[in-house]
């Protein structure tokens, strides 16, 4: 199922900007996923064990090499389009591995040598249900140094229904300042997939997936009930470290 070099960097390109239209201040996001990272491993080591969990093409694992070039990245998806578009674009920026978070025997796929220092997600973790978030948690936790960090960058509602409207608000008229809608949409990215003959064999591959275990879209769980769940599963601290409209970092450290 090898990809050309130009094949790949054309679709994954397209899905820089189309995502654009989905994470307000996408790039300023990733920045202070960065940050977080940079900061919590800093003069502890040199060499880094971070797990990028629904990593995609390979987004933030390419961002994150760059900062920490010493780093060991575990890059982690289900989708085996995605997976291959990272493998063949971001070749050198981390290690692939076809699993899905969540299911019996996940951690273990991860063939992890050593404690994690860091993991890191963007808009991947609420399609799980909040019962298997909570495990996942737990299973993160487990793998982390005491003192280690999971960054997890996403859309958290405000509990309150009004002000969840008014922040949304926030997001989507920054969001049209940027011209981010100018973009493509989900939808047409991947239906201009379905027309690349060289996609066609992962293609058929990503429809033959089952759907994930214990999904029940997490998408309208709050910031506090995400934090909520960081703090049960083992966690000591967890709270939001950047926001714009409903986007946020949250951070919680082992």
């Amino acid at each position: 199922m090898g990809l050309s070099l130009a094949t790949a960097e054309k679709w994954v390109e397209r899905w820089e900007l189309q995502q654009q239209r989905y994470a307000v201040d996408r790039e300023d996001r990733f920045t202070v996923i960065a940050d977080v990272v940079e900061h919590v491993t800093a003069g502890r080591t040199d060499r880094p064990l971070i797990v990028d969990l629904g990593c995609g093409p390979g987004s933030l694992a390419a961002r994150l090499v760059r900062r920490l070039p010493g780093a060991d990245i575990v890059a982690v998806d289900r989708d085996p389009l995605l997976l291959e578009l990272a493998r063949t674009h971001h070749a050198d920026a981390a290690r692939y591995v076809d699993t899905v978070v969540g299911e019996d025997g996940w951690t273990q796929a991860l063939a992890l040598d050593r404690p994690l220092d860091a993991v890191v997600s963007t808009t991947a973790l609420h399609y799980l249900s909040p019962d298997a978030l909570h495990r996942v948690y737990q299973h993160l936790a487990a793998l982390l140094w005491p003192g280690g960090v999971l960054v997890n960058g996403d859309h958290l509602p405000q509990d309150d229904a009004v002000l969840a409207d008014v922040a949304a608000c926030v997001g989507r008229r920054r969001a049209e300042r940027q011209r981010a809608f100018a973009h493509e949409d989900w939808t047409s990215w991947w239906a201009a997939v379905a027309e690349d003959p060289e996609l066609a064999e992962l293609l058929a591959e990503r429809r033959t997936r089952q759907p994930v275990t214990g999904t029940g879209c997490t998408a309208r769980l709050s910031l506090s009930g995400h934090t909520r769940l960081l703090r049960q599963a083992g966690f000591g601290r967890a709270g939001a470290v950047w926001q714009y409209g409903d986007s946020h970092v949250v951070v919680a450290i082992r």
